[in-house]
């Protein structure tokens, strides 16, 4: 267990932390004390999560803005001075979308158009190069940070579940994973990954409950994930119990990634 105070008054942003695996992580850190900035694309959303963030004690605010759009570097920095603070101690990147057929399943590689193709790409790849591009000068002068990026496990192996935009996506997250990691390592930052196999959230729902259960018993501790599983996974990375661990990929998967 990492040091209770190691969150408490720090500040945080979680990206894509209105719903899902963003507002997992984000509620986990302003349970653990962190002042928590929630950046995404819907306002209403963003702003209804901070809201209940706030009720946890450790403070929230919300930047709402789509990674996607290059402008959210500077708005990025300009908010811990705003806020009454030196910069971000920690990022979760969890923004990302997975265009689907009207089905609710995947698109399949050839019926992808190429808009489709580079809004996936500028969401889940270039999104997370501009947040962590906008918070690592000031770890680096600080000399301290932590960053986690949510992969999937679609980035790993072929995936019946998610297009082939979604998978290479991903697949460059983990790429940018380390090479950002390695980059700032002696800086005393560190960056490190979480890859979640299938996790019970609005976006996996539209799949419907037949798919999902031919995924839960495919998956071996025959359960599929929650929110809360891969929240737990990215806070002891971003702790000091994970003080000697960078650029690493921890599968969050029920065992589907053996």
């Amino acid at each position: 267990m990492w040091n209770q105070d190691h969150f408490k008054g720090r500040l945080s942003l979680v990206t894509g932390g209105a719903s899902g695996i963003g507002l997992a992580i984000a509620t986990a850190l302003a349970k653990a004390g962190a002042h928590v900035c929630v950046l995404d694309a819907n306002k209403e959303m963003a702003q209804q999560a901070a809201a209940s963030l706030a009720e946890l004690g450790g403070g929230s605010g919300t930047i709402a803005r789509s990674v996607a759009d290059a402008a959210v570097q500077e708005t990025i920095q300009a908010y811990p001075t705003a806020h009454g603070f030196e910069r971000f101690h920690f990022l979760v990147n969890a923004a990302a979308i997975s265009p689907k057929g009207s089905d609710g399943l995947k698109r399949l590689a050839w019926q992808t158009s190429d808009e489709e193709w580079c809004q996936v790409m500028q969401v889940n790849v270039n999104g997370i190069f501009r947040t962590m591009s906008a918070v690592l000068p000031a770890m680096i002068e600080a000399r301290e940070g932590a960053i986690v990026n949510i992969s999937s496990l679609a980035g790993r192996r072929y995936s019946s579940i998610a297009g082939a935009a979604y998978a290479t996506s991903k697949a460059a997250v983990e790429a940018m994973t380390r090479q950002f990691a390695g980059e700032v390592a002696e800086h005393g930052i560190r960056i490190n990954a979480v890859s979640p196999g299938r996790i019970q959230t609005p976006m996996a729902e539209r799949a419907g409950a037949e798919f999902n259960e031919r995924i839960r018993l495919q998956t071996p501790l025959r359960r599929l994930g929650m929110p809360s599983d891969v929240a737990a996974g990215a806070l002891f990375l971003l702790s000091d119990s994970a003080r000697f661990i960078t650029g690493e990929t921890l599968v969050v998967s029920g065992g589907r990634g053996l």
